[in-house]
């Protein structure tokens, strides 16, 4: 990432020079700390001038989602009721990247309370895409994926419970990577903190949500990760298991690697140019020397587990709200217009009824064992990210318009990606082609539980073989 080639200070000027001259329009970055990173860049040239190493990300500029409480650094995730909430501790994905010897430049805008798969809220707005400022950025992590698009940021960390690092990369133009089930601790990361109206303590949501990294390079996402990982004090559900990569990391496909590969998932929209490019990337991996089928598992039932993953969303979610904001919320999103059956089940896990969440928690370990013996016979299950590139930013809930049909609002935007929070594997998203209207395509390749290292070792040949980061028409970046 060039730490050994320019000084970190260097690099940081780089990335403040393209903040001055997009933020204004873009809106990604809401809370810059150039004074803090100025002092970490430095202290970063300081140690290598006398040889010495800060850690695997030494002096490579960060920026942090707004979801995650970063110590003296405004942290607001988006609500009123936090814009000037200063937490005195690092979430511990946090604390881990400046241990690992990353710059951290500011804070990135989000949904509120990483609630939406568009970016805007009621403390700093709306974030807008630098391939199209009409355009949405997607979300939550919408302001991290514009930033680090358009060169603001070297990586971004972010948060994903349905989709919201995987879809900003997408529609964006970059790379990303949702490691699987509990891999990475959540705490500090809100919802799930010690905030007004909510209870405290390390997120309920962790086995379904987990932190992740967007980057422009496939190549940069298996050290950022690898500097995450670990065993947290905090929460006992991580496991003591390293990210070990150890020599797989090429770049070129393995011979004889195994990738399934589908257009789009039952009940779901995929436009005419996502479905060309699901086709075009299982056509150049198979050029590359990969073995290639276009499958699915055919007996998985993808509606009632997109309906079960909102069931325990919403009953997780509404668990940590007092009764009042609760019910107002939930009926905040009764009334949105989407009739998803993601949404159906969210709504009803809002009314928190245990027998419910019991049956939904059922079919999720049903859902699980189904989708790992599918994954016994592949390496990578290649698919489709969401159901098009970016939209118009519009009224959350409205249906979304692909070639002629009308998408309900959330399955065409997270109706793909919240499948593999709701079974627990590991994700990589790679930018696969770019639309008529000149908008991203991005593509999931998902592989089996407990298997992030391999999927990491391979991202720098997945990359090298089916797609690459471009920049944006409005940005200049000096790489």
């Amino acid at each position: 990432m060039g730490a050994g080639e320019l000084k970190a200070e260097q690099i940081l000027d780089s990335v403040l020079d393209q903040v001055r001259a997009h933020n204004n329009e873009l809106n990604a970055v809401v809370t810059l700390d150039e004074t803090g990173a100025r002092v970490q860049a430095r202290k970063a040239d300081a140690a290598l001038a006398q040889g010495v190493s800060l850690g695997a990300l030494h002096g490579i500029p960060v920026t942090i989602k707004d979801s995650f409480e970063t110590a003296g650094l405004l942290t607001t995730s988006g609500f009123p009721k936090l814009k000037d909430y200063v937490p005195q501790q690092d979430a511990t994905p946090v604390a881990r990247l400046k241990a690992a010897g990353a710059v951290i430049v500011g804070k990135t805008n989000l949904a509120m309370l990483a609630s939406d798969f568009q970016t805007n809220n009621p403390v700093f707005g709306r974030s807008n895409n630098p391939w199209n400022t009409d355009c949405t950025t997607g979300g939550s992590t919408g302001g991290g994926a514009a930033a680090v698009a358009a060169g603001m940021s070297a990586l971004e960390l972010g948060s994903d419970l349905g989709g919201s690092v995987r879809l900003p990369a997408h529609y964006c133009g970059i790379s990303s990577f949702k490691p699987g089930a509990t891999r990475i601790s959540l705490v500090g990361h809100i919802p799930g903190s010690a905030i007004p109206g909510m209870k405290a303590g390390p997120s309920p949501l962790g086995f379904m949500a987990m932190p992740g990294i967007l980057a422009r390079s496939a190549s940069d996402l298996p050290v950022a990760i690898k500097s995450l990982a670990g065993s947290d004090p905090r929460w006992a559900d991580v496991p003591p298991m390293p990210i070990e990569l150890g020599d797989g990391i090429g770049s070129n496909v393995p011979e004889g690697l195994r990738v399934a590969w589908t257009s789009g998932f039952p009940g779901l929209v995929a436009s005419s140019e996502t479905r060309a490019a699901m086709q075009s990337a299982a056509q150049s991996l198979a050029d590359s020397g990969a073995i290639v089928e276009e499958c699915m598992p055919q007996a998985f039932d993808f509606a009632a587990a997109r309906e079960a993953w909102g069931e325990i969303t919403g009953c997780l979610l509404g668990s940590g709200l007092g009764a009042i904001p609760r019910n107002l919320f939930r009926l905040h999103i009764f009334m949105n217009g989407d009739r998803s059956d993601m949404k159906h089940g969210v709504v009803r896990g809002m009314g928190l009824k245990f027998s419910r969440f019991n049956d939904a928690c059922r079919l999720r370990d049903e859902s699980v064992a189904q989708i790992e013996e599918f994954l016994s016979a592949w390496d990578i299950w290649l698919c489709p990210v969401a159901s098009g590139p970016a939209f118009r930013h519009q009224k959350t809930g409205k249906h979304i318009e692909i070639d002629g049909q009308r998408a309900e609002y959330l399955q065409a935007t997270g109706g793909h990606t919240s499948l593999f929070n709701f079974t627990g594997n590991p994700v990589l998203v790679l930018p696969v082609g770019i639309s008529a209207a000149g908008l991203p395509i991005g593509a999931q390749l998902a592989a089996r539980r407990w298997g992030d290292d391999r999927l990491l070792s391979l991202a720098p040949a997945l990359e090298q073989a089916i797609g690459a980061y471009r920049p944006p028409p409005m940005v200049e970046i000096n790489r």
